[in-house]
């Protein structure tokens, strides 16, 4: 008997068997157990996720014998026929290859008979997006209105160019990326299944290198089996597929997040000497400060999704390294990177280049950080200020009164301006609050011109008007918007001072 691979011997049976589509295998068999079983329905999602297989098992589903039931047995005629792709009542068609006007036709032909020995004659049309438009629009009519024993099954990987007109008559499931932890777990169900000694790192590198999708996870493993047999370990993935270890990506990550630039650089020649593959190195990095940010602003349980439990307790560790801010400006020049490799002409000086940066901005201070210390140290200014400078000052405190008349002859009669004053004895200097938002000093004429006129004072009470006590600026925060930072900083700056620039 001919080898068969594992993707195909381990091609789930079930809806229960599925991996990491829940929300569609769900609403399917709900729909089953409620007789609820629509005309059409359009599975989209990338490669190797299982939309042909959830397109067979809705057809077993169907037409098994025992059904229509969630849970075909697989071992009727109808349940064989239809895993081996030979059932004359579930017609396959490749839309890629078989996508003329003159293909459909033939659908439609064959649409207006009923089923043989089944009871839906189902039609799978897979990467149904490859239809040309007048394909598309010759099965317009038919897909809306179909016999009551037909129906439509499409899958794709590319939704968007399937016509807005077939999308709105059948029932969309988006099938998403099966996690890293979902295809690890699978993986070791078949492995000891199949009696193969794997360790964990292995089966998270074959894990990390299928990018979602469950079957290439399994001819990767098909092919390490192929390499070295049924004992295999890390080393052995990482030599086959170019890959870099976990703890060599945890490490480059943990010297990016400590501002380590020597093993940045030591860590990149390294990789590049062993033929690493660049590209890959920069996407998985990119994934490992994306865990890291869901870790920190979301919590472990929803981190858990996407990560082994190695991975976790790496991602705990480290997030304790950089505040989430920091890891989202590394996550920007990482994705910039990505965009740029593919014109690089040398890719290693891109890649240290841009590591260098997201060392120094996982240690450099943000903007952010220095407007609150610039407005922590204004407001602690102002309040040693208010707090040095007295409230109110009354003359008598700082120069001895004069003797107010003691009869009414001799006070002065209601003067219309103030009188000019005779020469005051020298007096110890006092102390005088000054307002922040007022100078300190004044000019040399001013001070004649305040020694030559008394201040004015209600008449006949020889009470002397007084300084108007100083009033602390209030402590506003700073604005942060884009655009405002100099002019803010500035503005508070000069109040701060007095409205005086010190050169």
């Amino acid at each position: 008997m001919a080898y068969e691979v594992l993707a195909r011997k381990w091609r789930p049976k079930t809806f229960d068997d599925v991996v990491g589509q829940g929300h569609v295998t769900r609403t399917l068999a709900n729909a089953i157990e409620q007789d609820r079983i629509a005309h059409a329905y359009l599975f989209i999602g990338p490669r190797g996720i299982g939309k042909t297989t959830l397109s067979r098992i809705l057809a077993m589903a169907l037409n098994c014998e025992h059904g229509p039931t969630t849970h075909p047995c697989g071992e009727c005629d109808n349940c064989k026929g239809i895993a081996a792709g030979a059932d004359m009542d579930v017609i396959e068609l490749d839309a890629a290859s078989n996508n003329k006007v003159e293909d459909i036709h033939g659908v439609l032909d064959q649409v207006q008979f009923a089923p043989s020995h089944s009871r839906f004659k189902i039609f799978i049309l897979d990467e149904v997006h490859m239809l040309s438009n007048a394909a598309f629009n010759a099965l317009l009519k038919t897909l809306e209105e179909p016999p009551p024993y037909v129906k439509f099954i499409f899958a794709t990987t590319e939704g968007d160019k399937v016509l807005p007109t077939i999308v709105s008559r059948c029932q969309r499931f988006d099938l998403r990326r099966i996690s890293t932890g979902d295809i690890v777990r699978r993986l070791r169900f078949i492995c000891n299944a199949e009696s193969i000694a794997i360790t964990d790192d292995a089966l998270l590198a074959i894990a990390r290198g299928s990018n979602g999708g469950l079957r290439d996870a399994l001819s990767a493993l098909d092919q390490l089996i192929a390499f070295k047999g049924t004992d295999l370990g890390e080393a052995d993935v990482l030599a086959v597929f170019g890959l870099v270890s976990r703890e060599a990506l945890e490490n480059l990550a943990g010297s990016i997040l400590q501002g380590d630039i020597p093993g940045i650089l030591r860590t990149v020649a390294a990789l590049d000497e062993s033929g690493k593959d660049m590209r890959r190195l920069t996407a998985e990095l990119l994934w490992h400060f994306r865990n890291l940010l869901v870790f920190q602003q979301a919590g472990a349980e929803l981190a858990r999704q996407d990560v082994t439990e190695e991975q976790l307790a790496a991602l705990e560790a480290q997030s304790k390294l950089a505040p989430p801010q920091r890891i989202v400006e590394i996550t920007g020049l990482l994705s910039e990177m990505e965009a740029r490799l593919r014109a690089a002409l040398s890719v290693r000086t891109l890649v240290e280049m841009t590591l260098i940066r997201c060392a120094r901005a996982a240690k450099t201070v943000s903007l952010d950080e220095v407007l609150r210390r610039l407005t922590a140290l204004r407001d602690q200014t102002i309040r040693r200020l208010a707090a040095a400078a007295p409230q109110g000052v009354a003359a008598a405190d700082a120069v001895p009164p004069r003797t107010a008349p003691t009869s009414p002859a001799a006070a002065p009669s209601a003067p219309a301006a103030c009188q000019p004053n005779p020469p005051r004895p020298a007096v110890a200097p006092r102390a005088v609050p000054i307002s922040l938002n007022e100078p300190a000093a004044l000019d040399a004429e001013d001070d004649e011109s305040e020694d030559a006129l008394e201040p004015c004072a209600a008449p006949g009470t020889g009470i002397e008007a007084e300084t108007p006590p100083a009033q602390p600026i209030p402590a506003e925060p700073l604005k942060t918007s884009d655009g405002q930072y100099v002019d803010e900083i500035l503005n508070h700056a000069l109040r701060l001072f007095g409205g005086r620039v010190l050169v």
